[in-house]
């Protein structure tokens, strides 16, 4: 998936889904295309690291009619890690964002299930997949290629993330260079989906590897 396929057509939830539910998309964001959301995310950005927070969609109506249903403009997969919250880094608020996080972004069927409900049953028409500088279920995969031990889950995260190290690298450009590796691994087992495929066919859907740097707070996308 790239965002590049898609010239920002508006789609909703699959035929299938709108059929059983009656879902309707507020009028506003329901006509966003997956260059639209993009959009939204790169502004928001931008008033994160410069600090200009416009921290929207909390007020008590907000809350209230959220209750009768959510509408997100984007699927954000990123990190446990404290330090990259999605709804905080995109500046984005109560209902904007569908965000499933996993260390390391690792990708299991929980993950993908939930991935698969926003698209197919929400109408969303964006997948981030966020990495991030300093990952440290990307260096445990390191310590661990380095015969360092670990912990049975641990290890999980770290044989799941070890395909994207470059052995050609040492220290910390080793984890660098694997964070972006596995960004760009973990959104092209996204574009292989067959249920996402065919949004993206559609042009419905487009799915955005990135990568936030802890250092100046930046999202950018990953090539």
């Amino acid at each position: 998936m790239d965002l590049s396929l898609n010239a920002g057509l508006a789609c909703g939830p699959s035929a299938a889904s709108g059929a059983r539910t009656g879902r309707r998309l507020p009028a506003g964001r329901g006509r966003w295309g997956p260059r639209r959301a993009w959009g939204e995310l790169e502004a928001g950005n931008r008033r994160w690291r410069t600090f200009h927070e416009s921290r929207p969609d909390r007020a008590g109506h907000v809350r209230r009619a959220l209750v009768g249903g959510q509408h997100p403009f984007a699927v954000v997969l990123g990190c446990v890690d404290s330090r990259v919250p999605p709804e905080l880094v995109f500046d984005q608020g109560l209902g904007d964002l569908l965000t499933v996080r996993a260390a390391g972004e690792v990708l299991d069927e929980a993950v993908l299930g939930s991935i698969a409900y926003g698209v197919l049953e929400l109408g969303v028409p964006l997948i981030v997949v966020l990495g991030h500088q300093g990952c440290g279920a990307v260096a445990a995969a390191v310590h661990a290629e380095a015969g360092g031990e670990l912990s049975a889950h641990i290890r999980y995260l770290a044989d799941r993330i070890r395909p994207a190290l470059n052995h050609r690298l040492q220290g910390e450009a080793r984890i660098d260079a694997a964070v972006t590796e596995s960004v760009r691994r973990i959104r092209a087992r996204l574009a292989a989906e067959p249920a996402l495929t065919a949004r993206v066919v559609d042009g419905c859907l487009a799915g955005v590897g990135s990568r936030y740097e802890l250092t100046s707070q930046l999202v950018r996308k990953v090539p």
